[in-house]
């Protein structure tokens, strides 16, 4: 299993929009073969920056898989105008557990 980490940072003021369009675009990633599960998370600090963190199957279930898909241009039409500067998205693997 790959954890993606995403910080997404939204432009200050567009917060309960973006919370609104993730919950729905959260349905088209869910359903995304080789999805396990995601959290979002907002800063306490920052209050417009976000964790978003998704398990896959794959690292390839995420890319070229979700992102080469028809539903990720939905994704993008409802996400990618909220963020400045765009985020920079890694995968993971676990090496340890506790």
């Amino acid at each position: 299993m790959i954890l993606e980490h995403a910080i997404l940072p939204v432009v200050p003021g567009r917060e309960a929009a973006f919370e609104s369009a993730f919950a729905e675009a959260s349905a088209i990633i869910s359903s995304m073969p080789g999805f396990v599960d995601l959290t979002l998370s907002r800063s306490l600090e920052t209050p417009n920056e976000y964790l978003l963190l998704v398990h896959w199957d794959s690292v390839e279930a995420h890319d070229p898989g979700f992102r080469g898909s028809p539903e990720y241009q939905e994704w993008r039409r409802l996400l990618h105008g909220f963020y400045e500067p765009f985020p920079v998205v890694e995968h993971f693997a676990r090496v340890l557990g506790a």
